[in-house]
């Protein structure tokens, strides 16, 4: 992944927090994942196919989803709403990059994982850029692992 496809999963993550809560994320410098899986309570995972593979993953702390839920008037905060919130959260910012990427860069349904997986498993072959993001005091990450497979 280069600078400019990097910044297309900033934004979107910006615009996105921006957009439900009315109150702007402050994102910390990217860079690349170790081997700590940085699984947070809650995660969803959107795998990426079509002229790119690879995975956008947003995990995120009880927390955070909690501040968010209440900001969307959502009065019921419970585990079920938790997962669907954070399959969405990765769900939309996965669905914006689609106007930077084209209408072959397709996009999987959410999976959802609760807790904290001891390890996540992303293409051996491709580096993972993991974009800090800090709302309402908490932290969550986004996590993008992708590669152009070209024409054909």
């Amino acid at each position: 992944m280069n600078e400019d496809e990097i910044k297309v999963f900033i934004d979107g993550a910006m615009r996105y927090f921006e957009r439900v809560s009315g109150q702007a994320a402050t994102i910390e410098p990217p860079f690349l994942r170790g081997d700590d899986p940085l699984a947070l309570e809650f995660s969803g995972v959107i795998g990426i196919s079509g002229r790119h593979r690879g995975a956008v993953y947003f995990t995120s702390g009880r927390e955070l989803l909690t501040a968010l839920l209440e900001r969307l008037g959502d009065g019921q905060v419970d585990d079920a709403s938790l997962a669907d919130l954070v399959g969405e959260v990765a769900n939309t910012i996965a669905g914006n990059a689609r106007r930077y990427f084209g209408g072959e860069f397709l996009i999987s349904v959410p999976i959802v994982l609760t807790g904290r997986p001891a390890s996540i498993s992303f293409p051996r072959d491709l580096k993972s850029v993991v974009i800090p993001i800090l709302w309402g005091g908490a932290r969550s990450f986004l996590i993008v692992c992708l590669e152009h497979k070209g024409e054909g």
